[in-house]
Order: C-alpha cells, then structure tokens, then sequence
C-alpha cells in the first residue's frame, strides 16, 4: 500500500473554513496564506463548497495544502479532485474513502477518538489522523493513544484547540492542529481573520519555542 505523506510543513496547521461563501474565500484565504497558514480546509457542509476550494486552490501556492472537511462518500473525493483540492479530511474512518483519496494522490487526515479508529484508519493508509474533539481527549489522551501507532504517524488535535492552549499539546509533543472557531467563524470580515491568525501564529510558534 502506497501512502501519500503528509508533507513537511515549517507550521502544521489547517485552517477550518467552516460556512464560507465562494464570494468570501478569495480574500479570506489571502490572508490566511500572507500570515503563515500552511493549511486550508473548506467542509463540505458549507455553501456551494467546491466552488470556494477551486477559488482557494488558485491563489494558495504549492507548498499550501487545500481540501475538504466532512468527506463522506466516494463522490465527494472525486469532486474534490476535479477541482484541484490536495487534503481530503474526513470526520471518521472509512478505508474505501481513505483509498479513494489516496489513490488520487491526496493528502489523508480521517478524524478517530479511540485506538481501534486510530490504528484502522493507519492500516488503511492515511496520511495523519485528526484526533477529534481533542478537547475531550485532552494531550495525555492522545498521547496515549499514539503510543500503539507507528512512530512516525502524524497525528493533529482538533476540536476546542486554539492559541489559548497550543502550549497544553506541544508540552505533549503534538504540534499540529486544526483551527476552526478560532481562527475563523461565518460572517467574519478578511480584516478580522487576519487579526486572528497573526494571533495563532504567535501563539503557536511561542509555545513551539518553549518546548524546545
């Protein structure tokens, strides 16, 4: 089995888009991108959410990963494809999703709670594993958890994460995240999600720079 890695990032963090419209994502992914965001994610149960990541997929560069949230059926991963997105995240394990994606050559990241989901989800070959809602789990849950996965598995917390508490997980050596209420929720101007993620970045390289 092929897996697609997760690439290399200086910050591994995906910015979860949740209820954008297309006539917002151009300048909401602009800024994103400008203040360091390596990341995008648009869920599907967005507005017309295929049009906003073929937006997204033309103005982020290559090294930026963009995809879709809240994957379900093969349909949805073929979609996804024709309109350039890389990150297919999906809010459980499906190994026939998983494969699907990766056969077109996406980066996977299936949410999992438990270590059943968490190591199906690594033999079907997914790329990292969203551990959601990591708030519930909490950084000694999922690292428990990943003491049963291979070593170098990437694994992201999700859920209830934002600037406020990077430095609970990075102590725990998790250093990738998913940011979704945080950093951006409907309705929210370019000019404010700029504020926000200048604010995560901070944030984020502050707590990584404490732990090492």
């Amino acid at each position: 089995m092929s897996t697609v890695p997760f690439p290399p990032m200086k910050r591994p963090l995906v910015a979860i888009l949740r209820g954008v419209k297309p006539e917002e994502a151009a300048a909401i992914v602009d800024v994103l991108i400008e203040g360091g965001m390596t990341a995008i994610e648009i869920p599907l149960n967005s507005p017309d959410p295929f049009r906003s990541i073929e937006i997204a997929v033309r103005r982020a560069p290559a090294d930026v990963l963009v995809g879709a949230g809240t994957v379900l059926t093969l349909d949805d991963v073929a979609k996804l494809h024709e309109v350039g997105g890389r990150l297919m995240v999906s809010p459980n394990v499906d190994p026939e999703i998983i494969a699907s994606a990766r056969t077109r050559g996406m980066v996977t990241m299936p949410g999992v709670f438990t270590p059943t989901e968490a190591l199906l989800a690594a033999s079907a070959g997914a790329s990292s594993l969203k551990f959601f809602p990591a708030s519930v789990l909490g950084a000694a849950g999922i690292t428990a958890i990943r003491a049963v996965l291979p070593a170098d598995m990437m694994v992201a917390a999700v859920g209830g994460v934002s600037d406020a508490n990077f430095a609970d997980y990075t102590r725990a050596g998790i250093t990738a995240f998913g940011l979704g209420s945080s950093l951006y929720k409907p309705g929210m101007s370019a000019a404010q999600v700029a504020d926000r993620a200048s604010a995560t970045i901070e944030a984020y390289d502050r707590a990584i720079q404490s732990v090492k």
